[in-house]
């Protein structure tokens, strides 16, 4: 075999050992800097570090290696890579015009320093297990009031990481009736976060907690856990527990969807997410689904369905969660509106 044959094939072999997440920052690396902190910009904080993590650990990748990656992506991707120069002031370049001096510098002291970020603020960049660790110790109320600061799939990453089912209905309590903090109080405690993380921040806001943040994060807590969380919740304040389910918006609810937003939610899912994902929705929502697809699609679908095996109920609740996760992404940007409240029903 002639050595550019070998060595095509060789490339190939070592590309398809990539992970999506590998791949993913090697098309970053060859959309140019500023093409790079365009899409950046879009991204959510924890992806911003996955993706710069992966930039940082990429090594030996070729220009072969590299151009067989951007044919998955692109069918035309030119000369415009940046490997000629050092992944390091690459990374830090883009990452500053993507997200500003400020906010990088945490993000680039993390990926590429191997340092803590600082401050409240920062928090958002930490890994939920990171974050469980620093607090767990604490008051359940600075828990509650750290939490309600977080992203709610953060919050609910951080909750998922305390195994005492009265220290999570305690948390969810606490940051449901929690109805503001004083900006005094929250400072004392950047201060603290500040001593054990090395930084500081300014504060913000002061307007955290509230049941709607408590439901929030409970929309993303996986089923049997919410419905464990709810329940103890119930036993101590059972008009509480109804509120906040009151304020859940659950896979059920997306029968309340009008049609324009229900193709474009059905446009972000995968066809295996919506067919494991269906195995636990009531007929009406299947229907409703099945209208707002192509006759051909429903029909597909309403066979795949019939003809699928038996799942885990934790499967499809974690499918019905991932889709719940884009709809409520999809009306953050204002592309769809959800309508309704939640039920008493668990996912």
């Amino acid at each position: 075999m002639p050595a550019d044959s070998a060595q095509n094939e060789t490339d190939k072999q070592v590309v398809a050992r990539l992970s999506g997440l590998e791949r993913s920052a090697l098309l970053m690396l060859g959309l140019g800097e500023n093409h790079a902190a365009e899409v950046l910009k879009y991204m959510e904080p924890k992806e911003v570090q996955e993706i710069g993590m992966a930039m940082a650990t990429l090594t030996n990748i070729t220009n072969s290696q590299m151009e067989l990656v951007m044919h998955e992506f692109v069918e035309a991707i030119g000369e415009q890579t940046s490997l000629g120069m050092g992944s390091d002031e690459y990374i830090r370049n883009m990452l500053t015009k993507a997200l500003g001096s400020d906010k990088a510098s945490g993000v680039i002291d993390r990926i590429l320093l191997g340092r803590n970020s600082k401050g409240l603020e920062q928090l958002k960049w930490m890994d939920p297990k990171a974050i469980a660790e620093l607090i767990r110790y604490e008051h359940p109320q600075i828990i509650a009031i750290v939490m309600s600061f977080l992203d709610p799939d953060q919050a609910a990453g951080v909750l998922a990481e305390f195994h005492d089912p009265r220290v999570r209905n305690d948390v969810i309590m606490r940051i449901a009736t929690l109805e503001g903090i004083q900006p005094n109080a929250l400072q004392e405690l950047d201060k603290i976060l500040e001593r054990q993380l090395e930084g500081n921040t300014n504060i913000k806001s002061s307007a955290l907690g509230g049941v709607k943040k408590a439901a929030d994060i409970l929309n993303f807590v996986d089923g049997s856990i919410e419905a464990e969380i709810i329940e103890g919740i119930q036993k101590a304040d059972e008009d509480l527990a109804q509120e906040i389910q009151d304020n859940m918006f659950v896979f059920e609810n997306l029968i309340d969807l009008d049609d324009r937003s229900m193709q474009t939610l059905l446009r972000e899912v995968s066809t295996d997410q919506l067919l494991l994902a269906l195995r636990g929705a009531p007929d009406a929502l299947k229907e409703k689904i099945f209208s707002n697809m192509s006759s051909r699609a429903a029909e597909m679908l309403k066979d795949d369905l019939e003809a699928a095996p038996p799942v885990k109920v934790s499967d499809v609740e974690a499918a019905q969660k991932e889709i719940l996760s884009i709809a409520r992404k999809l009306a953050d940007a204002g592309e769809i509106m959800l309508g309704g409240g939640g039920g008493d029903d668990f996912i």
